[in-house]
């Protein structure tokens, strides 16, 4: 059973002028076990956040049930577990510390239960763990952002939560810090065995912090599974699309196979029909000329990364006229802008779901 389970959440918010909006979470359900490090990932708007809110009773589900370690939270009609005792740490985007207390006496806020020996060890322990060590006696003002940050989690995490709620709290850094920031945030939880869900937009962040991602849009999942699976294979056009660049083909799919752009290619699931196919830019190599077995196209443009190398190229296409894609390689391969060039697929075309009823005789919609 897992630790958190979310069944059919819905959340709703009226307008001001009192008229009734759609729901901001729709029918959500996930479940995160024990010892995870959970994502809720999608863009502004999506409901994630409103998500999180409900989980940690700062908001009141229209619908659903919330429960945590087989303990129900909230449920339809039901009683309500107030946020101060459902046992979980919350850590804001914004720190939300007290600017009249210490670093040490943040990170007791949450400890009143403990003796003043217990509280005093613990208080070291955790300081220690998210590199605070000779901070203690500091005030927010006197802090950088990342140690802001790290007071915040060490608060949150002091009275040994079993889950760790955590609302966007990398964003307001920059990017070298974000990185060092997220990489002691999952130490420290992987070492005190806590669980996490993160809330976030940006898709690096999810993919590298999580064991599990979900991918967000208009208050529903469109997919959930591991960071390797929801990138390699997107269920749907939106989640091939928001979680990085992609080439998007149509096909005419026989099976195992497809005949695309790119010539026949083969496919990570059976299909028939007219469908749309995703190939990641790094799912495309280049070579001096078309022998390789690929499709003889133009570079167009190059972006250089240092460590790797985006190509834009176009294709002849097949009917439709020409088309362009991208092909991500290392920073070894070498061409230029005009350069004629072969591409294939390195990896099998994912086939996206449709998502969308077509009227009769209209083009599929996916």
């Amino acid at each position: 059973m897992p630790l958190l389970t979310v069944s059919c959440l819905s959340k709703s918010f009226s307008s001001s002028s009192g008229a009734s909006a759609l729901p901001v979470v729709n029918g959500l359900s996930f479940g995160v076990e024990e010892g995870e490090l959970f994502a809720l990932l999608g863009p502004s708007g999506c409901g994630k956040t409103t998500t999180l809110r409900c989980v940690a009773g700062l908001e009141t589900p229209d619908r659903g049930t919330v429960t945590l370690a087989g303990r129900t939270l909230d449920a339809d009609g039901g009683p309500r577990v107030p946020p101060e005792k459902r046992g979980v740490g919350l850590v804001f985007q914004d720190y939300a510390l007290f600017p009249h207390l210490t670093v040490a006496a943040h990170v007791a806020f949450g400890l009143r239960h403990l003796s003043r020996v217990e509280r005093r060890d613990r208080v070291a322990e955790v300081v220690r763990l998210v590199g605070l060590a000779g901070l203690e006696d500091r005030l927010p003002h006197a802090l950088s952002g990342g140690q802001q940050q790290r007071v915040a989690l060490a608060r949150a995490v002091a009275p040994r939560p079993r889950l760790l709620l955590l609302d966007e709290p990398f964003s307001s850094l920059d990017a070298g810090l974000r990185h060092e920031t997220r990489e002691r945030v999952r130490d420290l939880v992987r070492s005190e065995g806590m669980t996490a869900l993160l809330v976030t937009h940006d898709q690096q962040e999810a993919l590298a912090f999580a064991d599990r991602v979900a991918v967000m849009q208009g208050g529903q999942i469109d997919q959930v599974g591991t960071p390797e699976a929801v990138y390699r294979t997107p269920r749907t056009l939106f989640v091939a699309q928001f979680l990085g660049r992609t080439n998007l083909m149509l096909a005419e799919a026989r099976g195992e196979t497809a005949e695309t752009p790119l010539g026949a290619l083969p496919l990570h699931r059976p299909a028939s029909g007219t469908v749309m196919v995703s190939l990641r830019p790094e799912a495309l190599a280049l070579t001096a000329s078309a022998e390789g077995g690929g499709r003889e196209g133009t570079v167009l443009s190059r972006d250089y990364w240092g460590h790797d190398v985006t190509y834009r190229v176009r294709l002849p296409g097949v009917g439709l006229g020409p088309i362009e894609c991208l092909v991500h390689t290392d920073a070894r391969a070498s061409f230029a802008v005009g350069d004629v060039v072969g591409v294939r697929a390195v990896e099998p075309a994912v086939v996206l779901e449709r998502v969308g009823v077509p009227e009769s005789g209209a083009d599929p919609t996916f």
